[in-house]
């Protein structure tokens, strides 16, 4: 699965993150991420798992602790994946604004940030 983006960081840094966005449940099947558009948007996964898409093909399954829609954000391009709910999600949504704020606020989190965002425009 996945590793968590919160693992390091202290337990205020975390606290810091998680109040930053908003706590939010998407249903299964919901698709709050698509592919070739604006990065205007990212989830902080807390509970439930998605599929990421490439043009159609699943190319990872994410769960708890990882970030989607961060890569775009962080690369200023457009989305180069869908994500799709496969369960329930409780997700924590947080604007491309907030995200890039809360990047330089929280060192920690924004080097977790560019490592995942590095990590996910690999892929392929």
């Amino acid at each position: 699965m996945t590793d968590s983006i919160l693992d390091s960081l202290d337990p205020a840094d975390r606290q810091r993150v998680l109040a930053a966005g908003t706590a939010l449940t998407l249903p299964q099947g919901w698709s709050p991420i698509a592919e070739s558009t604006p990065a205007d948007k990212a989830y902080l996964i807390t509970e439930g798992e998605v599929s990421v898409r490439r043009g159609g093909v699943e190319v990872a399954t994410l769960g708890p602790g990882a970030v989607v829609g961060e890569a775009a954000i962080v690369n200023r391009t457009l989305r180069s994946a869908s994500v799709v709910a496969l369960t329930r999600l409780r997700v924590v949504h947080f604007t491309s604004e907030r995200l890039s704020a809360l990047a330089d606020e929280v060192p920690a989190f924004g080097e977790a940030l560019r490592a995942a965002a590095a990590g996910r425009t690999g892929r392929g």
